[in-house]
């Protein structure tokens, strides 16, 4: 537990975990992914989560260093999912690991205490403590909706999000199915962070998808836990 507020107090100033967690779609295509995130960038997303599980190596390098330019010409940050060996070549502003992704202590020591570590704990409080234990600096649980992303995903109950929140005191993320429609029903819960894929970039407008997303933390305040 001790590690666990360490790490909170670490990334507060820059309040960059709370707000939309924009994660990219698996687009092989620079052009049109660089243009998505762009306009996601544009509606005032400032943390971005790159994940391709499709594309060869080099592709995905590739893709993965144009996201981490155009973010950081935002002022934004960028998370590699899965893949802490690209985080690390890139010199992205963190990894986002999965149960399967390798030792969360290691991953922790690589990055060192400036990038930022988070952990796909599903519907697990006992995983929740043990990312917390080894360091991360947020907790994601879902699916908390249906996902068209990941339509097999385990459901996670909203109730785990305040329940995280009150046992480790670190920021909680909810992925999986969230729509502007039941985005409230997370917050609610005690989310910081809402990732999104599918209702973002799948948006008429994604600036302004986004900039709606963002007003719904504006309108509530961050210290506020169910």
């Amino acid at each position: 537990m001790r590690k666990a507020k360490r790490r909170a107090l670490l990334v507060s100033d820059s309040a960059i975990l709370r707000g939309l967690y924009a994660v990219t779609p698996d687009d092989p295509l620079l052009p049109r992914l660089s243009a998505l995130v762009g306009m996601a960038l544009a509606g005032g997303v400032r943390l971005v989560q790159f994940r391709n599980k499709t594309a060869p190596r080099a592709l995905k390098r590739a893709l993965a260093a144009e996201m981490l330019r155009i973010c950081h010409a935002a002022g934004a940050k960028l998370i590699v999912n899965d893949d802490l060996a690209l985080a690390l070549d890139i010199g992205a502003d963190g990894v986002h690991l999965g149960r399967e992704d390798g030792d969360l202590s290691e991953a922790r020591r690589l990055l060192g205490d400036a990038r930022i570590l988070g952990v796909s704990c599903y519907d697990s409080l006992e995983m929740a403590e043990t990312a917390a234990n080894c360091g991360a600096d947020y907790l994601a649980f879902g699916s908390v909706f249906d996902s068209r992303t990941k339509p097999a995903a385990v459901r996670a109950p909203l109730e785990l999000l305040a329940a995280a929140k009150r046992r480790f005191g670190l920021p909680v993320a909810a992925i999986g199915g969230i729509t502007l429609a039941n985005a409230g029903a997370a917050l609610a819960a005690g989310a910081d962070m809402l990732a999104v894929v599918s209702d973002l970039f799948d948006a008429m407008n994604i600036k302004d998808r986004a900039s709606a997303y963002q007003q719904l933390f504006a309108d509530v305040p961050s210290e506020a836990t169910p």
